[in-house]
C-alpha cells in the first residue's frame, strides 16, 4: 500500500522570478500542485538529476551568485 502524502511542512524560501515561473510550469505539467511537485523532486532526488550536471551547475550558479544579487 502506498504512503499516504502529507505535505506537513511548509518551509518560506525565495526563489528567483525565473524559478518560480518554471516550477509553476512544471508542476502544472505534472499535474501537481507546487507543494506536491517539490516532495515528488526531493523524494526521488536520486533518480531525476544527472550528479555530475548538477554538481557542474551549481558550481557555476555560485560562481554568479553575487554579481546576480547586485
Amino acid at each position: 500500500m502506498p504512503k499516504r502524502l502529507r505535505l506537513t511542512r511548509r518551509p518560506n524560501i525565495a526563489m528567483s522570478e525565473d524559478g518560480y515561473r518554471r516550477l509553476r510550469r512544471l508542476a502544472e505539467e505534472a499535474g501537481l500542485d507546487e507543494g506536491e511537485f517539490l516532495s515528488f523532486v526531493f523524494e526521488h532526488w536520486g533518480s531525476v538529476i544527472n550528479e555530475e550536471k548538477f554538481i557542474a551547475r551549481i558550481r557555476l550558479f555560485n560562481s554568479e551568485l553575487e554579481e546576480r544579487k547586485r
